[in-house]
């Protein structure tokens, strides 16, 4: 029998994630914060030294978390990745913003999927006022630097170049303006380490 949503979340605190969506039967899971960076640079994976912890962390804890719930697990990462992206969009809970990148009710712009459990029947949907978009005066829209989000697309190549120069030094350290600039971000309290982590990895 599938779980009520509060024994999930609760199993999911116990591990640093917070359930960020559900859509049917499929919750979603992110970092909780704060302090979920903390305690991920005190796991195994992180401290082995070997690649990808992250993934590496989430495909251990939420297929745990997936075997003592009845539920199966499934990721953004790996050869049978899940299209994360619509279920995100689909959970109501997270919707396209203005410069493309996903905004989520509580993460803003710092939104991020570690996994899902996938549960044989439905839960019920979290309730969300809508995006924070609307009304926004969308400071995302202006704050890099250099202009590579637009609502024409995101320009990768001169992001990558910025972010490896002297001059986008914050953004490698700090994590992303515009992801920053969001009012819903500001109030999100992730560490700026796991930003400074993910560009990192962005810029391989």
């Amino acid at each position: 029998m599938t779980p009520d949503l509060s024994e999930i979340e609760a199993a999911a605190a116990h591990q640093n994630l917070a359930v960020v969506g559900v859509t049917g039967g499929t919750v979603l899971l992110g970092p909780l914060e704060p302090g979920f960076w903390a305690a991920f640079t005190k796991s195994p994976e992180w401290l082995d030294g070997q690649p990808d912890p992250m993934d590496r962390w989430s495909d251990r804890v939420i297929s745990q978390l997936a075997d003592g719930l009845g539920a199966d697990a499934l990721f953004p990462f790996g050869p049978k990745a899940g299209n994360f992206l619509q279920l995100a969009l689909d959970s109501g809970t997270a919707w396209s913003s203005p410069v493309g990148m996903l905004v989520h009710c509580d993460a803003g712009l710092m939104v991020s999927y570690r996994g899902a459990l996938v549960f044989d029947e439905a839960l019920p949907p979290v309730a969300t006022p809508g995006t924070p978009c609307i009304p926004c005066e969308r400071p995302c829209t202006t704050a890099c630097p250099i202009g590579a989000l637009t609502a024409d697309g995101y320009d990768i190549p001169a992001c990558k170049a910025h972010i490896a120069s002297p001059a986008g030094a914050d953004c490698l350290e700090n994590g992303c303006l515009a992801r920053r600039a969001c009012p819903v971000s500001q109030t999100f309290a992730r560490d700026p380490a796991q930003s400074g982590y993910h560009m990192e990895r962005f810029l391989g």
